[in-house]
């Protein structure tokens, strides 16, 4: 017997994640999308992206996959495998699902990070809803809700995590690179180049709002599903926020010279990134490397990375009425010191000849998941 076809291919981007990775697994094994879709006569893959790992991530998903497609009680809507890419590097492991390992015939393609955990049962399901309702959405994409939101009594830091969070809420259009669907015609025009840096999400909303640099810039072009979202573990260590933002403003300003160098680009070249972003590897590996090499060399001080750095706290802060302004101005303030430090941190590393995959792995420990299917209220520091 044919198997059904695959409607929604969902790649999990693991790099050393042997240790989180069955919980994140166990909350993905109870969405309700294998059994929505084997009533359709379609089916859901799920591809894990084990990418430059030194640890048992391959072996750990694939005892989780070999006992699903075995027990699942909607097996007969879903296929498993995970996959060893040797070569380390988010960049590479998302062209290498998008455009060789995902099914050709699938409709929807879902990225998810290997530690994260969705607190409603139909969040899967809720994307491709999403997209199948609107015809004008290129990719859909839930909430995100830090653990820490669940604890009953929060530390000043937790609050002020959370302040951030809810400001970052103020942004139209956003969505996580922790978890998000696209059309799967879209995703194939797409390509990472390996020198964008760690902000996958940056550079894919910037294309998908403006349907390939076409269009002024659409929010509508991304669609928030209803009850879907994830939850995940923050960073909260001084060191690994710094880190964290370092890598950010490293990514972002990668994003802004690819959006600059695209834009002179003709429409037709812009159209298919997918064969535009190979071409130009293929000539030159590191030709992307090099343009932001000049970049940053033509920028004498750091605040001068990407427009916007010295604004973008206040503008978020501007967006939040009454009180929230006020009761969230120490994250405003806080964010704002973090941010030139860390373009400061990025801009020397940068002309000291440093790689865009810069991507420090912060320790990570047990936390206890909300209960499935509970909904947190967003904005709730």
């Amino acid at each position: 017997m044919e198997p059904a076809p695959v409607c929604l291919s969902v790649g999990i981007m693991a790099w050393n994640e042997q240790d989180s990775l069955p919980r994140t697994l166990d909350s993905l094994f109870r969405q309700t999308v294998f059994a929505r879709l084997a009533a359709r006569g379609q089916r859901c893959e799920v591809i894990c992206l084990a990418n430059g790992c030194k640890d048992n991530t391959v072996g750990v998903a694939a005892e989780v996959f070999t006992r699903m497609e075995r027990g699942h009680p909607d097996r007969a809507g879903l296929s498993a495998r995970a996959v060893d890419i040797p070569q380390p590097g988010r960049n590479n492991a998302w062209n290498r699902f998008v455009h060789e390992l995902s099914a050709p015939e699938s409709r929807f393609i879902c990225l998810m990070d290997a530690d994260i955990i969705f607190f409603n049962p139909d969040t899967l399901y809720n994307l491709v809803a999403a997209l199948e309702a609107d015809p004008e959405a290129a990719v859909a994409t839930g909430r995100q809700f830090k653990n820490i939101l669940f604890r009953k009594n929060k530390s000043l830091r937790d609050r002020l995590s959370l302040a951030t969070s809810d400001m970052t809420g103020t942004i139209a259009g956003r969505f996580s690179g922790q978890n998000y669907c696209l059309r799967a015609e879209v995703a194939r025009r797409l390509y990472l180049p390996r020198d964008l840096g760690a902000t996958d999400d940056g550079f894919l909303k910037a294309i998908i709002c403006t349907d390939f640099l076409a269009h002024p810039p659409e929010a509508r072009r991304i669609a928030l599903a209803p009850d879907a979202g994830h939850i995940f573990e923050p960073y909260l260590s001084a060191g690994e926020i710094l880190n964290n933002q370092k890598r950010q403003m490293i990514g972002q300003t990668s994003v802004h010279v690819i959006l600059a160098y695209l834009r002179t680009l003709p429409p037709a070249d812009r159209a298919d990134l997918a064969v535009t972003f190979r071409r130009e590897e293929t000539r030159d590996p590191d030709w992307l490397r090099q343009r932001l090499d000049q970049h940053v060399r033509s920028r004498r001080f750091f605040w001068q990375l990407f427009p916007g750095i010295l604004g973008f706290r206040w503008r978020r802060l501007r967006e939040l009425r009454g009180r929230r302004r006020l009761t969230h101005f120490p994250a405003a303030l806080a964010g704002f010191i973090v941010t030139l430090l860390a373009c400061w941190q990025a801009h020397r590393f940068l002309r000291g000849g440093g790689r865009t995959s810069y991507w420090p792995k912060a320790a990570r420990g047990a936390w206890p998941a909300p209960p499935i299917g509970s909904n947190p209220a967003p904005g709730n520091p």
